[in-house]
């Protein structure tokens, strides 16, 4: 069940709680692929995740805008601060266990909300009414997980295989052209660069032209199956 398409009552009436947090980003992902890219893809994990799980589950509204400062030369791309985002997940979160969706796993889509998921998710577990941890689908998809880049081949298969409409198929070339090899300037296991701009000329990493529809269909199925077996374990985990 999609949280945002149903009405209260039919909520009232659902035995569940289990929820899926869609959270992503909008921001540049070169010239190719959408700014909405990591909150479309996290969606489309989200629902192909539950329809794979054997349970009830409801899929609350994406949360569109993340941690993703370091994009900021590139136009149109939004971020708040860590402390904003942690805030906003949190209290998105609280809301779900105030009607008895008291476990919850955020799926995530973007590589800067991270670090700020996992510390929220430890806090609210501790101190609240409610069970929360974070998936990152692209974490979670088998050898394929490293050529994550950014607007790269796996970000671009599965655009092409779940919204096809939104790439740019004629700017793929220069996608692949002015990007970049590698995430960062490393140096003694330190990246020296803050923002993306220091390293790639138009915001990729890694070559898109590598993740074609079918490669998405894989990436989709992949990430549905890690997420499905995922929410058994919390809907199983004891807790106190």
């Amino acid at each position: 069940m999609r949280l945002s398409e149903a009405t209260w009552t039919e909520v009232a009436d659902l035995d569940a709680d289990l929820a899926l947090l869609p959270v992503g980003s909008t921001e540049q992902h070169g010239p190719h692929a959408p700014l909405g890219t990591d909150a479309l893809n996290a969606e489309s994990v989200a629902e192909a995740g539950a329809e794979a799980f054997d349970g009830e589950v409801v899929v609350g509204p994406t949360i569109p805008v993340g941690v993703a400062e370091e994009h900021r030369a590139f136009d149109g791309t939004l971020w708040v601060s860590p402390d904003t985002f942690r805030a906003y997940v949190r209290e998105t979160i609280e809301s779900l266990a105030h009607h008895g969706f008291d476990r919850v796993v955020v799926v995530n889509g973007h590589g800067g909300n991270i670090d700020a998921l996992a510390e929220l998710c430890r806090r609210v577990s501790r101190t609240g009414d409610v069970y929360a941890v974070a998936f990152t689908w692209f974490d979670a998809v088998g050898d394929h997980s490293s050529d994550m880049g950014h607007g790269g081949p796996l970000e671009t298969a599965l655009l092409r295989h779940t919204h096809p409409e939104l790439v740019r198929e004629d700017r793929i070339d220069e996608a692949r052209n002015g990007g970049a090899d590698r995430w960062g300037e490393w140096v003694s296991g330190v990246n020296l660069a803050h923002d993306s701009d220091d390293f790639t000329d138009n915001g990729v990493v890694g070559d898109p032209a590598e993740g074609d529809a079918d490669r998405g269909a894989e990436l989709e199925s992949l990430a549905a199956d890690s997420l499905a077996s995922l929410l058994d374990a919390v809907e199983r985990r004891e807790l106190d």
